[in-house]
């Protein structure tokens, strides 16, 4: 099988090495890798703000890169829903691009996703000397449905322990624009989260989507907590 990778922006940007774990999983587990070099933004910033017209513009332009993809497999849960569910809704009074969109949004997956529900494998011969808490991102756990994938996941890998920490599947306060338009609740839910996350007692946060990972791993700089954050795509090619 072919793999057609779609990189999330943040990942493009300011996280490559999460983009280089998949490459490196899907190699080790015998599976080709395709990265569009032309993909850009999926909209999704553009849809969350109330601007459909540039997100219909951008849905547009991924559907066009990937809808020849036998399957696309993305590292970030918020992604995979803007394409799943809202490209239909963009295209709902646009009958051919409607078609389009709704089987682009069938071939895409999260990678946990991907990799327990399609292929079926939740033991990737990943090995991390750690105890490892992890953190239910918005979009993955409510709009994909996807919660005990990445757990199955983390429990087979080698040397890592799993310590669920309290309220998992509670936001932890980045959620894109809103961090930037309301800083204050931002700042008390993501201190929330760090306190569920030391109370653990892991030393290490991982989850799905990098954007969470950051907003959390900021907040643990600027206590000094020697707490690191890892996405799973690394954890997994480990």
């Amino acid at each position: 099988m072919r793999v057609t990778l779609f990189v999330q922006c943040l990942v493009d940007s300011l996280y490559p090495e999460v983009g280089e774990a998949m490459v490196a999983l899907f190699n080790r587990l015998g599976l080709s890798v395709s990265v569009p070099v032309d993909q850009t933004c999926c909209g999704q910033p553009a849809f969350n703000a109330g601007y459909r017209r540039a997100a219909r513009a951008a849905a547009k332009r991924f559907i066009k890169i990937f809808e020849d993809a036998e399957v696309i497999v993305c590292p970030s849960g918020s992604c995979v829903s803007t394409v799943k569910h809202h490209y239909p809704e963009l295209f709902e009074s646009h009958e051919k691009w409607f078609d389009r969109a709704v089987r682009v949004g069938q071939r895409t997956f999260e990678l946990s996703q991907y990799l327990v529900d399609v292929l079926g494998i939740d033991d990737v011969g990943a090995h991390y000397d750690g105890k490892v808490t992890y953190h239910d991102s918005c979009h993955l756990l409510r709009g994909l449905g996807v919660s005990e994938q990445p757990r199955r996941l983390i429990r087979n890998i080698r040397q890592a322990e799993l310590i669920e920490m309290k309220d998992a599947d509670k936001c932890c306060g980045f959620g894109g624009t809103f961090a930037v338009k309301y800083p204050e609740i931002s700042v008390a839910m993501v201190d929330e989260k760090i306190c569920h996350i030391l109370a653990s007692g892991a030393d290490t946060v991982t989850g799905c989507d990098i954007s969470c990972l950051m907003n959390i791993q900021g907040r643990l700089n600027r206590i000094g907590s020697p707490v690191k954050t890892i996405h799973l795509a690394q954890l997994l090619a480990g």
